[in-house]
């Protein structure tokens, strides 16, 4: 039976506190499907976008990008899915499949990709969303669901730039950060067969840095010891945000070696080195969904985990408190109590 509202939770305004918001369900088309949510992540992301940090944001806003749940209604012309499975959502419900890069199979470049976000017109903090089908993932069955819904924007954002780079031998690695996003990387690149050194800005990580797979760990402050390592590597990805270090950081990388950017970090920085030793420096976009599937069967091959706390869905302020107050290891997943709706 068709659904007559949606129980979110919604920013009226720039930084306003989210609160119960009931909405009329979207209209589907033929080709999405209406998912059930049970379970959405908590990302740095949601809390920007509430801030308008990126100039997109219209209000009332109901963030929530990395979901989980089942699939209740289906469009017309879908076949691929059926009412009851089991799926996750990302950052992506749609795309215009009609542009360069959609024809590309390289939908996360979408040149509609405002309009395509999860959150348009509603995001994951509700009882359920409208996406897509061809943007609904089906999960491996053991995965557990709070697993599944951070892999669906953190693990595929640090996954697709990994997996593209991974194709060349005995590749070194520097992994700036170890936060949400780092220690996804770290475990990634350690199955990938990456030479794996962590620079991070906090001494008491390096234990847990070490456990999650990484061969090695720097302090970022500790100049001397990068110094050590110049030329040193062929890839710095960059998961960290804030000022960092960069006039140091470019000295370790090798001749023609490369920066990719997954995170927002501060970027100043003398561009001799850059041009003297030939440097890139390139951003990466969440990936394709061919990326993306493989993404997750890759993970739950090798039993890739992010570090979760769970809390109920009506605690999102709470939980938005925390993140900005850096006081999660490392990522909150929402979970919809049985009567949300």
């Amino acid at each position: 039976m068709p659904i007559s509202s949606v129980l979110g939770y919604a920013t009226m305004a720039v930084g306003e506190p989210l609160k119960p918001f009931i909405y009329n369900p979207p209209e589907m088309g033929v080709n999405d499907v209406r998912v059930t949510v049970t379970h959405c992540g908590l990302c740095h992301t949601d809390i920007q976008a509430v801030d308008d940090y990126y100039g997109i944001t219209t209000y009332p806003f109901v963030p929530g990008h990395e979901i989980v749940g089942y699939v209740s209604h289906v469009g017309e012309a879908v076949s691929s899915l059926k009412i009851g499975d089991r799926v996750g959502i990302g950052w992506q419900g749609r795309s215009c499949m009609q542009c360069e890069w959609c024809l590309k199979g390289e939908e996360q470049l979408c040149m509609d990709i405002v309009d395509s976000g999860t959150w348009v017109p509603y995001g994951g903090f509700s009882s359920s969303v409208v996406v897509d089908h061809r943007f609904a993932y089906p999960l491996p069955e053991a995965m557990p669901s709070e697993v599944a819904a951070v892999l669906m924007c953190a693990g595929i954002t640090v996954f697709s730039p990994l997996r593209s780079y991974s194709t060349q031998p005995a590749l070194k690695i520097a992994i700036i950060g170890c936060g949400g996003l780092g220690h996804l990387a770290i475990q990634f690149a350690h199955a990938l067969n990456y030479e794996v050194t962590v620079i991070s800005s906090c001494s008491d990580k390096k234990e847990q840095a070490l456990g999650l797979g990484a061969d090695h760990f720097i302090l970022s402050s500790d100049l001397a010891r990068l110094r050590q390592h110049s030329f040193s590597f062929d890839l710095l990805l960059c998961t960290a945000t804030g000022r960092l270090p960069w006039e140091a950081l470019l000295e370790t990388l090798k001749k023609e070696g490369r920066i990719v950017l997954v995170g927002f970090p501060d970027l100043s920085m003398n561009p001799t080195d850059l041009v003297a030793h030939n440097l890139s420096i390139t951003g990466s976009f969440l990936g394709n969904r061919a990326t993306m599937r493989e993404m997750l069967s890759f993970a739950q091959e090798h039993r890739i985990t992010p570090m979760v706390e769970i809390m109920p869905m009506s605690q999102v302020n709470a939980a938005m408190k925390l993140v900005k107050e850096n006081k999660v290891r490392y990522r909150i997943v929402l979970v919809n109590e049985p009567d949300s709706g």
